[in-house]
């Protein structure tokens, strides 16, 4: 099993960074290895979500559920067949002095030794570089250095 967790200071409003993270439809146009990612079904507070993630030649679709309690959490698991386990969430805790504590957790076994092997190879690197590719885009999106 691989886990990891990231927090960082940004400068953004809570509400800003969850609809960014929640906006799953355009992770293709910031996150490098997702190659497609579509809302299947909104309910309630819950998205079901397919994605399309790639590892080198390695490409591989997964469904997952997001349960969004805007603007302080998002929790996201995946029974998909391809994981034994698959769990992440986001947490946005708002800062008196300004902007808001973003923490990204996120905790997963493939069911294939081969893909977790390459997964694992890069994971750190993997999940520094989520986020930081989120960073850019609220960059983006809202302005300024964070």
């Amino acid at each position: 099993m691989t886990a990891y967790t990231q927090r960082q200071h940004l400068k953004y409003t809570a509400p800003q960074l969850f609809d960014l993270v929640a906006d799953v439809e355009r992770y293709p146009e910031f996150m490098p290895w997702v190659t497609d990612s579509r809302i299947r079904r909104r309910y309630d507070h819950t998205i079901l979500v397919d994605m399309t993630i790639a590892a080198g030649p390695l490409r591989k679709r997964f469904s997952a559920a997001g349960v969004l309690h805007r603007p302080h959490r998002i929790d996201i698991n995946s029974s998909d067949a391809m994981f034994d386990r698959f769990v992440q969430c986001w947490t946005f805790e708002p800062v008196a002095e300004g902007g808001t504590y973003v923490e990204y957790r996120v905790d997963f076994q493939f069911q294939s030794r081969l893909l977790q092997l390459v997964m694992e190879a890069a994971f750190a690197d993997r999940a520094v570089a989520t986020m930081a590719a989120y960073k850019r885009r609220a960059q983006q999106l809202y302005g300024g250095r964070s």
